[in-house]
């Protein structure tokens, strides 16, 4: 690999990536995977300190998973769960459940088995990717109950990871043993079947009736996306992208996977996140490019200071998905030595990144903005400008459409923008407006140069540690629950994680609340990242309300704040 300082200019770079895509083709998730594959079939496109494995690895490795998935009877169109870490395996997987005609369906691997089943229930999914044990929990139980009660749920297919032990059922090795001759001869005729425009995945997120729901994202969204990241971002030929962002989410996916792929680049992924391990990985696999979130950040920044890094190949520091500090720019090019940094803003129903900072921007507009309006060459559409994503922002009561520079709800439409949710007609509803524009829910402003600046949230939902948390959920878990009136959750901040939860709760005259029972109810029912941090009791009167009754989440949450001696939300 070439070391930082003998790499070419931003432009020169962008310039390179554009000769290589003259024009924007209908490709598949498969389809450019193989158009990779074809020109470097020898490069790494996954690699870890234990092994490597080339394009064309990967390329024969997924055609035999995806004849075992046609030869388990899975049709076009059917959704195909993954409940993985960042293992290798990952890659080959979702690979094959395009190639198959299937629909992806990721999820989250900390969720508990209710939550698994609830998504297995409404994605209708026939089949899931697994492991049988991931730090140290088991889940061969916790498949076997969603198995048994999702109505469609027919195959669980175990991968091999870390933690993994041997257990019952399908496995990796099983399903290459069923991609016969047959079955691999009908491969090329269930491809034709898939193109650009059909729903490659069901990515869930939180949901306005406390259930997540599924934004359905089309092959040519994610490649659209992952064009203008490229892009916005300059990559280099082969690029080496490393990350401990999980591929569930579109940002280790699209940003990170996808986006390297369009290089012929390569991705250096941790199924859990270890600062020192991900500083000596970075080193040992000339690592030009960490993609993190500012926890995660921080905590490499501390790592770095203790142990002397210095990497030679370091180009460049992707740090988003949360509030940072401005020291923080300042130290990822001190400390870690980046001479790149990019920060941006999106959404799962922006597929990745709709705004993102160019390389050559100023740590100012690092510490002042979210980014700008992305570059997308021909990716973009030409009846929005040459966008990808185009904003706007209006007043969050009428509607009217804001100047540049004023404060409201954040609006966007364009290619990488999703066309609904999956089987939610009534979320669908809401969250278009009648010019076909998606309310993101949050307040921000746009300037007349096209940056962007985030500055608060209309909707409830909160980011803990990266992770969306949507209060409904666990409000919903207290109802009928002993000795109170109301609970109310809300997103505070937090120092390490951005932000935690607080369950703000009302008790019946007489109760004394215990919190941490309270905390341990929702520990068990709930993964970890949605168990809220602090128990704050208040009087009914405290309850900040809207003329029409409703509580006023945004005011209670710096209710919350204030009184737990923590800073005001940003």
């Amino acid at each position: 690999m070439r070391r930082k300082s003998e790499m070419e200019k931003p432009s020169q770079r962008r310039d390179a990536l554009a000769k290589s895509f003259p024009k924007w083709e209908k490709w598949t998730l498969f389809g450019i995977f193989d158009s990779t594959a074809a020109r470097f079939p020898d490069r790494p496109a996954i690699l870890l300190p234990e092994r490597s494995w080339t394009y064309a690895q990967l390329q024969q490795t997924s055609c035999s998973y995806a004849a075992g998935l046609i030869a388990l009877g899975l049709a076009v169109g059917d959704r195909v769960a993954m409940m993985l870490p960042n293992i290798a395996e990952f890659v080959p997987i979702k690979l094959a459940i395009a190639r198959a005609g299937c629909i992806a369906v990721p999820v989250n691997f900390l969720l508990r088995r209710e939550e698994m089943l609830y998504i297995a229930r409404q994605s209708g999914c026939r089949a899931i990717f697994g492991v049988t044990r991931f730090q140290g929990r088991d889940y061969t139980p916790d498949f076997a109950y969603v198995r048994d009660s999702a109505e469609m749920l027919e195959h669980v297919i175990l991968a091999t990871g870390p933690d993994h032990e041997s257990g019952g059922g399908i496995n990796l090795t099983d399903l290459l043993a069923l991609a016969t001759p047959a079955w691999t001869d009908q491969l090329p005729a269930r491809q034709m079947l898939t193109d650009a425009d059909c729903v490659s995945d069901i990515v869930y997120t939180s949901g306005t009736t406390g259930q997540p729901k599924g934004a359905m994202l089309t092959h040519d969204m994610v490649l659209r996306a992952a064009y203008s990241s490229a892009l916005t971002r300059s990559f280099e030929d082969g690029r080496r992208i490393q990350f401990a962002l999980p591929m569930y989410h579109v940002f280790g996916y699209v940003e990170c996977w996808v986006a390297s792929m369009l290089v012929g680049g390569a991705i250096v992924p941790h199924p859990r996140f270890d600062a020192a391990e991900m500083l000596e990985w970075c080193v040992a696999l000339e690592t030009t490019d960490i993609v993190a979130v500012p926890v995660m950040t921080r905590a490499l920044i501390d790592a770095a200071r203790v142990s002397g890094f210095a990497p030679p190949c370091l180009l460049a520091v992707f740090n988003s998905g949360g509030v940072n500090a401005a020291s923080t720019w300042h130290d990822i090019r001190k400390v870690l030595g980046a001479a790149e940094i990019h920060t941006a803003y999106g959404m799962t129903e922006t597929t990745a990144s709709a705004v993102c900072t160019l390389t050559e921007d100023s740590d100012a507009r690092l510490i002042a903005t979210n980014g700008r309006l992305k570059l997308a060459g021909v990716a973009g559409d030409p009846a929005l400008g040459g966008l990808v994503a185009q904003y706007r922002v209006v007043d969050p009561q009428t509607g009217v459409v804001l100047a540049a520079g004023e404060v409201g709800e954040l609006q966007v439409r364009g290619p990488i923008v999703t066309k609904g949710y999956f089987h939610k007609p009534e979320e669908d509803a809401a969250a278009f407006t009648p010019d076909g524009w998606f309310r993101t829910g949050d307040l921000g402003c746009l300037f007349a140069d096209g940056y962007l600046k985030l500055t608060g949230r209309i909707k409830e939902s909160y980011r803990c540690g990266g992770e969306m948390v949507m209060p409904r959920e666990i409000e919903d878990l207290f109802d009928g629950y002993p000795g109170v009136s109301q609970v109310l959750a809300v997103g505070v901040p937090d120092v390490r994680m951005g932000e935690a939860g607080c369950l703000c709760v009302v008790p019946l005259e007489g109760t004394v609340i215990d919190s941490e029972a309270m905390r341990g109810f929702c520990a068990a029912r709930l993964a970890k990242f949605k168990v809220p941090k602090h128990v704050l009791v208040l009087e009914q009167g405290d309850i900040p309300l809207t003329p029409t009754g409703r509580p006023q989440k945004f005011r209670l949450s710096e209710l919350a704040a204030r009184r737990l001696g923590l800073a005001e939300p940003i």
